[in-house]
């Protein structure tokens, strides 16, 4: 999932469009990007697409997300019984405070997908975009065994305390914080979105940084960020090849009975080593083909 594709659920015309673009995931949102009054409209449109039988075989193309409204919204019922489905894969919780919020929310999917016949329990993505969030976001991460990822708000979090959006280093140490939460439940984490569509430069360093840090992959709010953001989060041949080897070192040290080894005049380790078999996972080219 290098790169996610926000889609206002209020916009239909863009339905279609968004899945034949290069992005890894679609995100239909009918939270913070639909109107009050356009809500009911947008979660029928959306809901209405993602069953259609027009729609089947572009949908399994992708990962298919839906960002619905708060838990604590008037809205947050009707919209779980629209999108509790087969092609969504995950749910995004946008606006959590704490804990039990998600487990709630985790009580009343356990419900919806009794009511619709789902046997595939859905997962979670969990947006951190507020400061209470960003402190709690180990508990939230750790919060259900549902939870599958972290989904950083830089933009929300950052204009509530008037802290510069351009700013580097504020950048960094929100997506720090972020990463060491969801390292310790051992889930994802996920960059925020870009909101300056005209500076592909800014939304370039801005994913590189997050690719440096672990992230998975970036948020999209314009199908022309795609391209940058599949470029930076791509997985290059050099990098699986050196994963490969780091695997069959680590078999063979294995073997000798040695957990630690020098490779390429390197010390490796078990981390490094796990690290190696994530890259290969991540590239589809698990570590059992290496060597």
């Amino acid at each position: 999932m290098r790169s996610k594709l926000f889609v206002p659920g209020s916009r239909p015309e863009l339905f279609a469009k968004a899945l034949a673009s290069n992005a890894d995931a679609i995100s239909f949102d009918v939270e913070d990007s639909v109107p009050e009054d356009a809500k009911v409209r947008a979660r029928e449109q959306v809901a209405d697409f993602l069953r259609s039988p027009g729609s089947k075989e572009s949908l399994r193309q992708k990962i298919i997300i839906v960002r619905v409204n708060a838990g604590t919204s008037r809205h947050f019922e009707a919209d779980l019984r629209a999108f509790t489905c087969p092609q969504v894969a995950l749910l995004n919780l946008p606006k959590i405070q704490d804990a039990a919020e998600i487990r709630s929310a985790a009580v009343a999917l356990e419900n919806a997908e009794r009511s619709a016949g789902l046997d595939q329990p859905m997962r979670l993505l969990i947006n951190i975009e507020t400061p209470r969030a960003v402190r709690l976001a180990w508990e939230l991460a750790d919060s259900h065994p549902r939870v599958a990822g972290l989904q950083l708000g830089l933009t929300d979090l950052f204009e509530s305390l008037r802290i510069d959006r351009q700013d580097m280093r504020s950048v960094h140490a929100g997506m720090l914080a972020v990463r060491l939460a969801g390292g310790e439940s051992n889930c994802f984490t996920y960059d925020s979105a870009f909101p300056d569509v005209a500076d592909e430069g800014g939304f370039r360093r801005e994913a590189e940084l997050a690719r440096r840090m672990g992230y998975l992959g970036k948020s999209c709010v314009h199908p022309k960020q795609v391209t940058i953001a599949n470029e930076v989060f791509r997985v290059d041949e050099l990098q699986l090849e050196s994963a490969r080897r780091i695997v069959a070192a680590a078999r063979e040290a294995a073997a000798d009975g040695r957990g630690a080894f020098l490779f390429d005049g390197r010390m490796i380790d078990l981390p490094t080593v796990k690290r190696a078999e994530a890259l290969l996972a991540e590239a589809d080219d698990p570590p059992h083909r290496s060597g």
